[in-house]
């Protein structure tokens, strides 16, 4: 009895002195209110948009003190989606993603910071294999209570990455002399969480 009673104290003091400690929560990516899209320039005169359309992922986050200790997201290279099957197909292909042998995706968060609602979350993404470190630039969205008693957290986000970094080399020359495929890739992430009860 006494070393349970010591346990409770001991618990109740850290939240007590830590209180962003109690708030702090599991949440789970919800893929119907979730993108993780991307931009790339084509032929030098338009961007291409993309999306990924299958992917899971979990975070533990105090809404309070926005403060997000960890996050981490799996995502299906296949289930990329540009709105045309044939360039799906090739983007799929070794040319690009790979995915027979490298059918994953992923991110793992390092670190993140905050000033008022922007946030700058740094993570390791793995793609084909090779994992390079990222900066993710957004903003806290808020918290909200749903009609069913659900609690939710929402973000955005943008970065860039340079594809070549990850095997993605395939291009062609213009006769302008620009790439049919830009090597900059812009990153759009729209996150919605559900806290796990």
């Amino acid at each position: 009895m006494d070393r349970i009673f010591r346990i409770f104290f001991s618990l109740s003091l850290t939240c007590a002195l830590f209180p962003g400690i109690a708030l702090a929560n599991n949440y789970t990516i919800d893929k119907g209110h979730t993108t993780i899209g991307f931009a790339v320039r084509h032929m030098v005169v338009s961007n291409v948009r993309g999306q990924f359309n299958d992917f899971e992922g979990s975070f533990v986050f105090n809404p309070k003190d926005i403060d997000l200790t960890t996050a981490s997201v799996k995502i299906s290279a296949a289930s990329i989606d540009t709105n045309e099957a044939k360039r799906d197909e090739h983007l799929r292909s070794p040319d690009f993603l790979n995915i027979q042998k490298y059918p994953d995706i992923t991110f793992e968060l390092k670190s993140f910071m905050k000033h008022g609602d922007a946030v700058m979350a740094k993570g390791d993404i793995t793609i084909r294999g090779v994992t390079k470190t990222i900066d993710l630039k957004g903003e806290f969205l808020g918290a909200v209570k749903d009609p069913w008693g659900n609690e939710r957290v929402g973000f955005s986000a943008t970065g860039e990455i340079d594809r070549r970094e990850f095997g993605l080399t395939w291009n062609k020359v213009l006769e302008s002399g620009g790439l049919v495929v830009d090597n900059k890739i812009k990153l759009h992430i729209d996150v919605e969480g559900v806290r796990k009860k």
